[in-house]
Formats: C-alpha cells, sequence, structure tokens
C-alpha cells in the first residue's frame, strides 16, 4: 500500500500552480522521505537551486552543512534530512536579492507535507517566512532567534539564514555561534543517532 508520501510526490512534482508568476517557470526542489527525523523549513529555491535542482547546493549551503556539522552526503540523504522551503520554486529576483517565496504554496501544499513525515523529530526553520509559519506568530527574525530555547524545548530551532548577505547579522551577534551553534549540533546527532538506531532495529 502507498504511503500518504508516496502518493503526495507526484504531485508536488508536477505543480505548476505559480507557473505565470516565476521568471524560470515552476520546478519545485525539495527532498522528501517519510523516515527523515529532521525538517529544514528554508524560505524558497534560489537561482542555483533552480538550476542544478537540489536544494542548498551553493555557498548558503556549505555554511548551514557547517552549522549542522554534517558533511553533504547526510545533509543530502533524504532518510536523514526532509528539505521542505516555504515555497519550492524559484521565486525570481529582486533589488534587495531573491523576491519572497510565493504566497500561493504553503496554504497549498505544506500541512499536507508535514502530516505525511511521521518521523520528523527536529525542525530548522531557517529565515523570516519559515520562523513566521512554524512559530505562528510575527516577530523580527532577531527575536524570533533569541528565544531559541523557547522553541527547541517543543522540537522546533530557529535559524536565521545562511546566506553570505547575512554575513553582518552573524557578526553582530556572537551569542548565536557561541549558543546557538553547539545545541543545533547536539541536536542534530542525537536525531541523526536515534534514525540510525532505529534503522538497524528494523
Amino acid at each position: 500500500m502507498a504511503t500518504a508520501l508516496q502518493r503526495l510526490l507526484p504531485e508536488l512534482r508536477a505543480c505548476a500552480v505559480c507557473e505565470p508568476h516565476l521568471p524560470l517557470g515552476a520546478k519545485p526542489i525539495f527532498q522528501l522521505d517519510r523516515r527523515a527525523p529532521i525538517l529544514i523549513a528554508g524560505q524558497a529555491p534560489g537561482r542555483v537551486a533552480h538550476e542544478k535542482g537540489r536544494p542548498f547546493d551553493d555557498a548558503s549551503g556549505d555554511r548551514l552543512r557547517a552549522w549542522l556539522g554534517v558533511p553533504r552526503e547526510t545533509f543530502y540523504d533524504p532518510r536523514c534530512f526532509a528539505i521542505v522551503p516555504m515555497g519550492m520554486c524559484f521565486p525570481g529576483t529582486g533589488k534587495g536579492g531573491d523576491l519572497p517565496p510565493r504566497p500561493e504554496c504553503a496554504p497549498l501544499w505544506r500541512d499536507r507535507v508535514l502530516a505525511a513525515l511521521p518521523g520528523i523529530r527536529l525542525t530548522l526553520a531557517i529565515g523570516s517566512h519559515a520562523l513566521g509559519w512554524h512559530l505562528r506568530r510575527k516577530a523580527s527574525v532577531d527575536e524570533l532567534v533569541a528565544g531559541w530555547r523557547e522553541g527547541l524545548a517543543h522540537g522546533l530551532l530557529p535559524l536565521p539564514h545562511p546566506s553570505p548577505r547575512n554575513q553582518r547579522w552573524l557578526r553582530d551577534r556572537p551569542w548565536f555561534e557561541a549558543e546557538v551553534l553547539p545545541a543545533l549540533r547536539e541536536e542534530v546527532a542525537q536525531a541523526l543517532a536515534v534514525r540510525h538506531h532505529g534503522a538497524r532495529k528494523e
């Protein structure tokens, strides 16, 4: 019998709801496996991700993997990490960088996708749009990330975007590297260890 995720995947791949608004056309970028213990909730694929068909395969991804303390092969193992951006297609660029995720995407897909991921133990919400949706409140990235301990108590760790554009934000907030990153790596290691232990028992 097909799982909920297996039934959903063809619909996700074929989605073209936002096609009229997308400069490079519809091309949903995500990574999914129902066994994944960690969900990376990003913003939207960038141009490089659109071209490669793979999320976070750029400088932002290099920094994110360093934050997580995992190699590329673990990061791109869908049994370890589910990667589902708020908008699954590249939205285009504006004066300040990439445009926000298309607003049609999350209401259409997000609840259905998350319901099909029963193994998620830790959610990493990255950037303002993912933070707002997953934490269900409006506040600055600064405020939401500063409250990381409260989020972590509920299995959700708020993070700034790892983009090189955020270098100043990171430099001005040394507490992020000193306090948040060690906790992040510990939580990621624990979630992956539980998955691997469970896989051996299956």
